[in-house]
């Protein structure tokens, strides 16, 4: 009786690891941790959608941390794929447009920040692109957490479309993520009494509330608090940040993927 017992519960523990792999794999929607054959059966079943987050290592500030917009761009394409359903999320792309290093510009002049040119940043979308389309995805989107790079995303999906004329295949870029983190975003807090030049343009409420709401462990928070006001010499333009919380950081970010999720639905009906 003991080799067949034996038998019975390796199977039964075969069983299991296999069940909770699948629910592994069915459960997460980011494709770096799924297998090749795990993710060409979710394409197979339907998930032919991919987002491509781009980020951007940069400086916001001395009290919030480089990768910002990486972190940022992960966790609302994560929920963004998750609300549309038929959605993958790409890994992030992190080196990005952000000035001149001879001489230094923009955010350049403070240490952790990393450019490269621009040609190079819409290869690298391009590639990407391409890589998905011949895997079987047929949409490929492109959300962008940083205004810098807006345009050379632009014109990398236009070359796409160009190439990919008379295809299956489509790359665009909702206009609905970025201009509703910014502009949208800053409207939102008008409307509850906050001034711009307390919303800011770069690591002021605004940004640092969307951070507060989405990954508070990279701002330091105490500092922020005690601090004096910061300007342009720190990082901080056109803002203040002292007052930003992640109860309004929460409004922003609900407002971006219910805005963007419905705007990859009417970009995508009846492909």
């Amino acid at each position: 009786m003991r080799l067949p017992l034996r038998h019975a519960f390796a199977s039964a523990i075969l069983l299991i690891a296999t069940q909770a792999a699948f629910a592994q794999a069915s459960r997460t929607v980011f494709l770096e941790d799924l297998t090749w054959t795990e993710l060409r059966d979710q394409i197979q079943a339907g998930k032919t959608t991919i987002l491509i987050p781009i980020g951007g290592t940069e400086q916001s500030g001395p009290d919030v941390a480089l990768g910002k917009h990486n972190a940022r761009v992960k966790v609302l394409s994560q929920r963004i794929a998750e609300g549309l359903g038929n959605a993958l999320v790409a890994p992030v792309i992190a080196y990005v447009p952000e000035g001149s290093y001879a001489p230094p510009t923009s955010h350049m002049r403070f240490p952790g920040t990393i450019t490269v040119p621009d040609d190079v940043f819409e290869k690298t979308l391009e590639s990407a692109a391409n890589s998905f389309r011949i895997h079987g995805f047929r949409n490929i989107v492109f959300l962008g957490d940083h205004g810098g790079y807006q345009n050379d995303i632009r014109r990398a999906v236009a070359q796409l479309n160009k190439a990919w004329s008379g295809s299956a295949a489509r790359a665009f870029v909702p206009t609905e993520y970025y201009g509703t983190s910014s502009d949208g975003y800053a409207k939102i807090l008008r409307q509850r009494g906050y001034r711009d030049d307390e919303i800011g343009t770069h690591a002021g409420l605004g940004d640092t509330s969307l951070l507060l709401a989405l990954a508070p462990q990279m701002v330091r928070e105490d500092r922020l608090r005690r601090g004096p006001k910061l300007g342009p010499a720190d990082g901080v333009y056109g803002g203040d940040p002292r007052r930003s919380t992640a109860e309004l950081g929460r409004l922003g970010t609900d407002a971006i993927v219910s805005r963007t999720i419905a705007a990859v639905r009417n970009e995508t009906a009846g492909r």
